[in-house]
């Protein structure tokens, strides 16, 4: 799949710090410690709707990631997938009258345009599901054909991984069976499903139903795959059986990257899957969580449709830290606005040393992407110039790059 056009990453001098993340499987943060090439799988969009704030906070919050791995002198490769195939999006286009596979490209390019706008670093591999339904429906098998796996006996053709098959399964999201039964069923699960050996076990492969697209699975009859499955093999096929950083918004840690974690580790026989599990927070608005079935998202493709700058929509998105769910408000994106604007004023003749800057500002956002004190830090530098301050001429162009590069801000 065709990922979106990147935009050139200044160089800075020196080389930047360790990253120090939030792991949510240690409840703790912990160094980052790349060996090699530094790895980051991070969950797409299912391309039913347009981008909202949600989506973009948290492709910004991964997006930092990159670019501190990067100025700290590493190699990075990043994979994301298009969840292009699945209930949503074929209840979407059966309830507007629409090609399943024509709302998917549209919204898929949508995005891509948002990401663009936003200047997020584009992945190394942006993946499809449907692409990926030969390989899915091969590690389907090595499943079934390890006992990790067992198909219902119903005749639809469905098939199950088993939980048994994972005695760690809880590790990442630490949270009770009452919580995670609660959460199965509210985020695409289906506990009460008669068959299943534990209401938990995750849909690995749906057999064929009339009316719905299927993919040849080989042995195991038409159908088309699971979700969790899906991100766990793209995710093997492209990054290797342990990755650095598995990322996406708080509500995925259960049930899906829990499930994916398991498959994966099921798969290769090793774990953790991931060194760092790292959730950015919800975006809500008038005090709600922003999501499609409340119908109150933001879009960023109509801020920007509307003249805003998204610039100042990345800056608003960056004001909080990362793993707090936070509102959206005109006030926040109005405060984006001005810091953009005085920022940009602040390309003056000269101003305070651009190096002690630029060393503050690496230091706050290895501390877990601590973008509130990043910004903090940026501003009183600002505040300095714009009052005269400071005489060094290489400032100015020096605090350009600073939060181009770190920050992904252009200004």
């Amino acid at each position: 799949m065709q990922s979106w056009t990147g935009h050139p990453v200044p160089r800075l001098p020196g080389t930047g710090r360790p990253l120090a993340l939030y792991d949510s499987a240690r409840r703790g943060i912990h160094p980052t410690q790349p060996r090699g090439t530094a790895t980051m799988y991070v969950c797409g969009i299912t391309p039913y709707d347009a981008t909202h704030l949600g989506h973009a906070a948290t492709m910004i919050t991964f997006d930092l990631i990159n670019r501190l791995w990067r100025d700290a002198g590493h190699e990075v490769a990043y994979v994301q997938n298009v969840t292009d195939i699945d209930d949503p999006l074929l209840e979407r286009a059966a309830r507007d009258g629409e090609d399943w596979v024509v709302l998917g490209m549209r919204e898929t390019a949508l995005f891509r345009e948002d990401m663009e706008s936003l200047r997020v670093i584009p992945p190394t591999h942006y993946v499809g599901a449907v692409e990926s339904i030969p390989l899915i429906a091969q590690k389907v098998t090595e499943l079934l054909e390890d006992g990790a796996a067992y198909r219902l006996t119903d005749g639809t053709g469905d098939v199950y991984f088993d939980l048994a098959a994972a005695p760690n399964f809880g590790y990442e999201s630490h949270l009770p069976r009452a919580e995670m039964l609660a959460l199965f069923a509210e985020r695409g699960g289906d506990p009460d499903r008669v068959g299943k050996r534990d209401p938990l076990d995750p849909l690995l492969w749906r057999g064929a139903r009339e009316g719905e697209p299927s993919w040849d699975g080989g042995p195991l009859g038409p159908g088309r795959p699971g979700w969790h499955i899906e991100c766990a093999v793209i995710a093997l096929s492209r990054l290797g059986d342990t990755i650095d950083v598995q990322g996406g918004g708080s509500d995925l840690l259960f049930p899906h990257h829990e499930c994916s974690a398991a498959h994966a580790e099921r798969l290769t026989g090793r774990a953790p899957f991931a060194r760092h599990y790292v959730h950015a927070g919800m975006i809500g608005l008038d005090g709600e969580k922003m999501s499609k079935s409340r119908g109150n998202l933001v879009f960023v493709s109509r801020l920007r449709g509307d003249g805003v700058d998204p610039m100042a929509v990345r800056l608003a998105l960056m004001a909080d830290h990362y793993r707090a769910d936070r509102q959206w408000t005109d006030e926040l994106l109005k405060s984006g606005q001005q810091r953009l604007a005085r920022w940009r004023e602040a390309a003056a003749p000269a101003g305070p040393s651009g190096m002690e800057l630029l060393g503050r500002v690496r230091e706050r956002l290895a501390d877990d992407l601590d973008t509130p004190g990043a910004l903090a830090t940026i501003d009183a530098w600002v505040d300095a110039a714009l009052a005269g301050s400071g005489d060094d001429t290489d400032a100015p162009a020096l605090f350009a790059s600073t939060v181009d590069a770190l920050l992904g801000v252009r200004l």
